[in-house]
């Protein structure tokens, strides 16, 4: 059997709280592994069970133990797979955050899938006994920082940080033509596109509220440097929403097909990590690839 532990100190508790209302809403636990973590007497405050509408207070130390069993899928199918090594760009107990080259998809589609990011981190992890996990995804074409658990304690929590944007993702993007103004938000539902299954409209077929700032960072004579933030996650947002102002990534293949250059230049560049069950910060920048230096 194998078990996560976490030895945390309770901070930033202004008003009474119970451990319950602690563990859900600073720490994000889901309520079946708080419940979980009741039933067998697996979580203590200052080295002792305690109720969970026991009320504590900052300083309290607690002490989590899950295990397997907690989890319905306690390992992921991956087939390890190292062909390629993980540029790794931070590393702790309980994840990864991996520079994802430009080309490689994030995740196998098919049971027993190999060459994708997934494949080559549960080589990584696989040497010291753990196993990658899947938090989000980066399409093909797009290079940079990625998430990926190492232990299914962190991955609900991860899910939910990214959900409810409270970790940050900035890209960058060279996109046609010089965008003006130079800074704004592009707000306009997207939905399935039903003239090719592959891609994505604005007002498509079942459409979802999306929102995207941007910034222009430099031009040239004929091209935009752009910071993008996403307010909410859409299947290429990103890269429809930038075409639906008349200013297509350079090198998208979908929705820039006349594009001269092979690769798609949108990259995930500057990731504000929370790191679950601990909820401190860190800020974590991806290297520009050589696509966007040449380009440069």
């Amino acid at each position: 059997m194998q078990k996560w532990e976490y030895e945390l100190k309770v901070s930033h508790v202004n008003k009474e709280t119970s451990l319950r209302e602690y563990l859900q809403k600073r720490l994000l636990i889901p309520k079946h592994l708080i419940f979980a973590l009741r039933t067998n007497e697996r979580v203590l405050v200052n080295n002792k069970y305690l109720p969970m509408n026991f009320a504590i207070k900052d300083g309290d130390e607690i002490h989590l133990t899950f295990i397997d069993d907690d989890f319905s899928l306690p390992v992921q199918n991956l087939v390890p797979d190292d062909s390629v090594k993980p540029d790794i760009l931070y590393e702790d107990a309980d994840l990864l955050v991996v520079n994802k080259p430009h080309g490689f998809k994030t995740h196998p589609n098919q049971p027993g899938e190999t060459n994708t990011l997934l494949n080559f981190c549960e080589a990584y992890l696989n040497k010291t006994n753990q196993h990658a996990f899947m938090i989000h995804r980066l399409d093909q074409f797009t290079s940079g920082a990625i998430i990926v658990g190492k232990n299914p304690a962190v991955v609900p929590i991860l899910v939910r940080l990214i959900k409810d944007k409270i970790i940050h993702r900035n890209y960058l993007a060279w996109v046609d033509g010089i965008i003006t103004p130079p800074t704004g938000t592009i707000d306009k539902p997207i939905g399935f596109d039903p003239d090719d299954k592959r891609k994505r409209k604005i007002n498509g077929v079942k459409p979802l509220q999306a929102k995207t700032d941007y910034m222009v960072q430099s031009t040239t004579a004929d091209h935009s440097l752009v910071e993008l933030s996403l307010h909410t996650g859409r299947t290429h947002q990103l890269r429809v929403h930038l075409a639906s102002i008349g200013h297509p990534i350079v090198g998208d293949p979908l929705y820039n097909p006349n594009s001269v250059n092979d690769d798609m230049l949108l990259h995930s560049w500057k990731l504000t990590l929370i790191r679950p069950y601990y909820m401190d910060e860190i800020e974590i920048k991806s290297p520009l690839p050589d696509s966007f230096k040449k380009f440069m």
